[in-house]
C-alpha cells in the first residue's frame, strides 16, 4: 500500500471529439431554414476554431449550436474561448475561438489557494499545464475533488490519474 496518495487536475480536450461535433453542428445548420441560402462554414485549424456566416445573428446562431452540440459529446462550454468579432468581406461576420488546453499558472494558483484555504491536508504543486495533489487519506482527496467541482474556475477541469 503506498503511503501517499495522489491525482492530477487537468484540462485536455479531445480533438476528435471537438470535430465530430463540427460536424455535426454543420449538418444541423444545413438542415435549419433560417441558414437557408447562407453561407456559414466552421473550421477546425489546429487548436483554433473560425467561424463565418452572414451576420452577427447568425454568426450568434452558429456559436451555440456549436456550443450545444460540445455539451453534447461531452466538451464543457468553456473548452471554447471566444475571441473578438470581426466584420469580413460582403459584411459577413467572422470569429475565431481557441480551444483552451491546459491549466494557466495564474489559474493553478488560484486553485491551490481555494485548497489551502479550505485546511484540507493535501499538498498541491503545479507541473507543466496541470496541478498534481497528494495526501495520505483518500478521503481528503475526494474531499478536494469535490471543492474544485463546486468552485467556478473559467476553464473544464477534468481528474486523471487516481491511485
Amino acid at each position: 500500500m503506498a503511503a501517499a496518495h495522489s491525482f492530477d487536475i487537468v484540462s485536455d480536450v479531445d480533438l476528435q471529439e471537438v470535430d465530430n461535433a463540427i460536424n455535426q453542428a454543420l449538418k444541423e445548420i444545413k438542415q435549419r431554414y433560417d441558414f437557408k441560402n447562407t453561407i456559414t462554414e466552421i473550421n477546425l485549424v489546429k487548436e483554433d476554431i473560425k467561424i463565418v456566416s452572414d451576420d452577427d445573428f447568425k454568426l450568434k446562431s452558429v456559436i451555440e449550436v456549436l456550443v450545444s452540440k460540445l455539451i453534447k459529446r461531452g466538451i464543457s462550454g468553456k473548452a471554447l474561448d471566444l475571441g473578438k468579432q470581426d466584420v469580413a468581406t460582403l459584411g459577413s461576420a467572422r470569429q475565431t475561438a481557441k480551444i483552451v488546453k491546459g491549466i494557466s499558472t495564474e489559474k493553478a494558483k488560484k486553485i491551490i489557494a481555494e485548497i489551502k484555504s479550505s485546511k484540507i491536508k493535501v499538498q498541491a504543486q503545479i507541473m507543466d499545464n496541470q496541478l498534481r495533489i497528494t495526501g495520505k487519506d483518500l478521503d481528503d482527496l475526494q474531499e478536494v475533488m469535490a471543492l474544485v467541482k463546486s468552485k467556478d474556475f473559467d476553464i473544464a477541469l477534468q481528474f486523471t490519474n487516481y491511485r
